[in-house]
């Protein structure tokens, strides 16, 4: 029998029925708050109205166990990257990777290259210290030491507006706040190292990558004090671009210590880097590192390719990395001959959400990583969201990119009796707080958990949210 073509499909026809399933579940399911939650809520003086949650099975037609305010459209803060890379599992594929083409213009001759060498960004959001030596390496192999030309960065591949990186909190030196970037290079951080030396009372300072034209302090005298606030001791100053000093000590007892830190003056990171990676491996150049594009017609002598995306987005989920989910977020939209925006990839996600998923719950995105003010979506949704995933043959790539409780990435200090028993993507902002993910039961039973909380306390509640992890996983 053909059907008129004004019913609808039979994948909007099944997608209706799970999300009528889940609704008609969702309202028989218990809403009263377990004690332990709602203690824990009330020592943090937060309101259990500003908590949004549900515990459902992982199969989609399950009945849920809890529900609480579970349709509220609220602030998920980092969980919003549950959302970006499921979609980039599903569209772009786990094996996807992303290339760094470089160009070399004109011929070389004695180790010397008359022309210009190009590097093209396409996005690759583990472009770090590392992979760029390699690339910088690579060059060198080509029997290329001097390069009679300039080193030229093609970014064009991002259209991106410019942005404060203290806009969002202030904290402009936090590497959290590095903006995307089609030629991301190291999270435009550098990485400070601290070893003290008794013998010579001072601790040795070591950069990297090494940044032309800036001077860096490499040495700090020591002082015998206990460490606790090291940074602040080091009474650091990063305030000029050019130079990085510091005003006060180092506490011996701190040992060795790492210290990663947004550079000051993002827009010429990636200049001043590359040219400092290439002169202290040797190389010499007598033009200079400049922003431009790769003349048309030119191909690339060698590609530099990154990890997988299935092994990228274990850095995003694990530790929350924010620039990196939304390098992830802008490359949905690469490839359509025009640059990636965050426009063309916001509408590439709720494409995918009305196909997928159908018309309801859609997400309210800003930029992908969930460092936004203006993200909304709702314990349902994410929770939809979640349920797809597991019936989904990319399950496995998802779940393993997720924190497991008590074990590893942001979860690794959580102390709750089902450690290990679940895992969820964390969220955190200022006045947000939120998991989501997986628990494992111990009757066998797998469920689906989203819990959100919106409140100037929200931090502070952190505790009600392991309680009901817990919860969750106690269902004997």
């Amino acid at each position: 029998m053909i059907l008129p073509s004004f019913l609808p499909s039979a994948a909007l026809l099944r997608r209706g029925l799970l999300a009528w399933l889940l609704f008609t579940g969702i309202a028989g399911a218990q809403t009263s708050l377990p004690p332990t939650v709602s203690t824990a809520l009330s020592k943090a003086r937060v309101p259990a109205e500003a908590l949004s949650l549900l515990v459902v099975p992982v199969e989609a037609q399950g009945r849920p166990r809890l529900s609480h305010r579970a349709d509220a459209v609220v602030n998920p803060a980092s969980l919003m990257k549950l959302v970006t890379t499921f979609v980039a599992l599903d569209t772009l594929g786990p094996s996807y990777t992303w290339k760094t083409p470089v160009v070399v213009e004109g011929a070389a001759r004695d180790g010397t290259l008359y022309g210009n060498v190009y590097i093209q960004g396409l996005g690759d959001p583990k472009l770090v210290i590392e992979r760029l030596w390699l690339l910088l390496r690579r060059i060198q192999a080509m029997d290329i030491r001097t390069i009679a030309g300039d080193i030229v960065l093609d970014r064009s591949a991002f259209s991106l507006m410019p942005t404060d990186p203290g806009e969002f909190d202030g904290e402009r030196l936090r590497p959290y706040n590095a903006a995307p970037d089609a030629l991301l290079l190291n999270y435009k951080s550098v990485v400070m190292t601290f070893v003290p030396d008794r013998a010579s009372n001072a601790a040795h300072v070591s950069f990297e990558p090494p940044l032309a034209g800036v001077q860096m302090q490499s040495h700090i005298p020591l002082i015998d004090t206990d460490c606790n606030d090291y940074r602040a001791t080091l009474r650091a100053d990063f305030a000029d671009p050019l130079r990085i000093r510091f005003a006060g000590r180092y506490p011996a007892a701190c040992g060795e210590r790492i210290w990663p830190v947004a550079y000051a003056d993002p827009t010429s990171y990636a200049t001043r880097a590359i040219e400092g990676m290439w002169r202290e491996m040797g190389g010499k150049i007598q033009g200079r590192v400049r922003e431009g594009s790769v003349p048309a017609g030119l191909r690339p002598a060698f590609e530099l390719s990154s990890p997988t995306l299935a092994e990228v987005i274990r850095d995003v989920n694990k530790f929350s990395n924010n620039v990196m989910a939304q390098q992830v977020f802008l490359s949905l939209s690469l490839g359509s001959g025009n640059p990636a925006t965050m426009d063309a990839s916001r509408d590439r996600v709720q494409r995918w959400w009305r196909e997928r998923l159908g018309p309801t719950d859609l997400p309210v995105l800003d930029n992908g990583s969930g460092l936004s003010r203006h993200a909304r979506i709702s314990a349902t949704a994410l929770a939809r969201l979640l349920q797809l995933a597991w019936a989904s043959p990319l399950m496995p790539e998802l779940m393993a990119s997720l924190p497991i409780n008590g074990i590893d990435g942001t979860l690794r200090r959580a102390k709750n009796r089902a450690q290990g028993s679940a895992h969820l993507k964390t969220g955190s902002l200022r006045d947000a707080a939120g998991i989501a993910g997986y628990v494992h039961g111990a009757s066998g039973k797998r469920y689906v958990l989203v819990a959100i909380i919106n409140h100037p306390n929200a931090n502070a509640a952190r505790p009600a949210l392991q309680a009901l992890v817990d919860w969750a996983q106690d269902d004997l």
